[in-house]
């Protein structure tokens, strides 16, 4: 294990729900995402951190969502995005082919962060340990609710997120009483169609 996955543990704590990555993920995505983020998922699989607030995916199920946000937006050719992590909130970490960690969707409230930049193919495992040092809990919760949800509602298993139910995008409270244990995939597609995506402006809270 690297030094900087090593930090990464530190602060997350181990690993919970754990999916073995298969061989034929890996070779999908040589070339495409960095060689070092396919060396973490064959030694840790596909899996959650921190109790399930934070989580490494396999991209490919969330093809569907990822042109869902996409669709119709600037984003939508300028690169080759991948979903790379998640949040137990639906916060999604995208990676694209050129510019590497250089999207994020904030799914609840339909907002995205953008960087603008190309990366040398010799810095993308740079740019990817970057990514997870950068990582912190806080950064991963949203309004304080992780360890309430989880006390009300269980732990997450891989394939399910915290929602607000309805959605936070079509006037519902964001609040406790409000959240539910959802399948990830399915939400994050309905809330893909509630609104277009947007930039976060300096004037959001």
């Amino acid at each position: 294990m690297d030094e900087i996955f090593s930090i990464f543990l530190e602060t997350f704590g181990g690993e919970v729900d754990r999916r073995e990555v298969p061989l034929s993920s890996i070779e999908r995505y040589k070339g495409k995402l960095p060689n070092l983020l396919l060396e973490y998922w064959a030694e840790h699989g596909w899996c959650g951190y921190g109790d399930g607030i934070f989580w490494t995916v396999n991209p490919q199920e969330y093809d569907g969502v990822v042109a869902s946000w996409l669709e119709g937006t600037s984003l939508e050719n300028r690169d080759k995005y991948h979903v790379i992590a998640r949040s137990a909130f639906g916060d999604l970490y995208l990676w694209g082919e050129k510019t590497g960690h250089s999207l994020k969707i904030a799914s609840v409230v339909s907002r995205c962060v953008i960087s603008n930049f190309e990366i040398a193919d010799d810095g993308m495992d740079r740019e990817l340990q970057g990514f997870f040092l950068s990582r912190n809990l806080d950064s991963d919760d949203f309004g304080d609710l992780f360890k309430p949800a989880k006390k009300k509602l269980g732990k997450l298993r891989h394939d399910e997120i915290y929602g607000f139910v309805p959605a936070f995008m079509l006037g519902g409270p964001d609040t406790l009483e409000h959240l539910e244990k959802v399948k990830t995939v399915e939400h994050l597609m309905l809330l893909s169609q509630i609104t277009e995506l947007q930039p976060y402006s300096f004037s959001d809270n």
